[in-house]
């Protein structure tokens, strides 16, 4: 695969791993843009779904396709740096192969990368669907009225600039399972970013996504561990770095394992699912008492006996905090993304 003769203004990089059935709508909601002028970087990040077959059709449709395939799985980290390895524009925008992106996402993306040259990346607001495409948890713009450690974006949802993603060293290995949340942090404590508060993407939850059940749930509550460890020394303001090497014991944490089987369990239930977590939780031995424990076990139970009511009554919940933003985060403005 040869890079075009003239280099896009934007490119759009996608890796995918098993993306079937969404791959289409996916693809497609990047081509119907209405800003044109982009290469689409795909990688198959050795797919074994029919993935393959589907985007060698889409690559020999549309020109600004261009496909790379790769016969060893490169994981989330290797596949993401790779997509932007090879793209060529000096603007990259990430797009996830489940997810779906608005017509209008591109355009008022750039516009503000190229109106504010402080800012490094600019992210949007999402609304959550399952797997049918239906929406199913709303737009939430309290995330943009308070200070968080927590991006209030997806990762398929940001643009940002070249020369910023290589300064900072791309995505770490070392932080497989929150590989985002570690370069957006790295990128922030030198240059802005900023939201745009218009829902622009739409996040597919899904029973197969890395959060939900690819990982088990002895992986899932180590990244989590490790996570909340580095994630304290940030909030101390040290460098996590170091920590990145440690092998720690303590990687199955009462509140580490609270978390994974609640993360597990919330992308379950948006996905339109029984979360399946109480009988997960009351075979676990090293659970501890403590908040998080306590917070998963009423919510896994909540969810064991009507997560449709769960459903209804967390959706209440993000639409009437969403309001109440409404008064300091308001529509069409961008909005730095403020750490504690």
């Amino acid at each position: 695969m040869t890079a075009p003769k003239t280099s896009p203004l934007i490119s759009v990089v996608m890796p995918v791993h098993n993306a079937l059935p969404y791959l289409d709508e996916s693809i497609g909601s990047i081509l119907n843009q209405t800003f044109t002028d982009f290469e689409l970087v795909i990688l198959d990040d050795a797919s074994t779904d029919g993935s393959t077959e589907r985007l060698r059709k889409w690559a020999r449709q549309d020109e600004r396709i261009r496909l790379y395939e790769s016969p060893h799985n490169l994981g989330p980290s290797g596949s993401s740096n790779f997509v932007v390895h090879q793209s060529c524009a000096s603007i990259i925008a990430r797009m996830d192969a489940d997810d779906i992106s608005h017509p209008e996402r591109l355009r008022r993306q750039l516009e503000v990368i190229e109106s504010h040259p402080e800012v490094a990346l600019v992210g949007t607001l999402y609304e959550g669907i399952d797997s049918s495409g239906r929406r199913v948890r709303p737009r939430d713009r309290w995330r943009l009225a308070r200070r968080t450690v927590f991006p209030p974006f997806p990762h398929g949802s940001v643009m940002f600039r070249r020369q910023v993603f290589e300064e900072v060293g791309g995505y770490r290995e070392k932080c497989a399972g929150w590989e985002d949340q570690d370069i957006f942090l790295r990128i922030r404590e030198r240059w802005k970013i900023v939201v745009l508060s218009d829902t622009l993407y739409h996040y597919r939850f899904q029973v197969n996504s890395v959060t939900g059940g690819a990982n088990t749930l002895q992986r899932t509550t180590q990244v989590i561990g490790m996570w909340q460890r580095c994630l304290a020394e940030f909030n101390r303001g040290g460098d996590y770095t170091r920590l990145l090497d440690e092998v720690n014991g303590n990687d199955r944490h009462h509140n580490a394992l609270a978390d994974a089987l609640y993360f597990r369990g919330s992308m379950r239930l948006w996905a339109g699912h029984r979360p399946g977590i109480l009988g997960l939780m009351c075979r676990q031995k090293s659970f501890g008492l403590g908040p998080r424990t306590l917070r998963t076990f009423v919510w896994a139970t909540w969810a064991a006996i009507s997560p449709s009511s769960l459903r209804l009554f967390l959706r209440s919940i993000i639409r009437t905090r969403d309001f109440l933003a409404s008064h300091r985060v308001k529509d069409q403005e961008i909005y730095e993304w403020r750490l504690k």
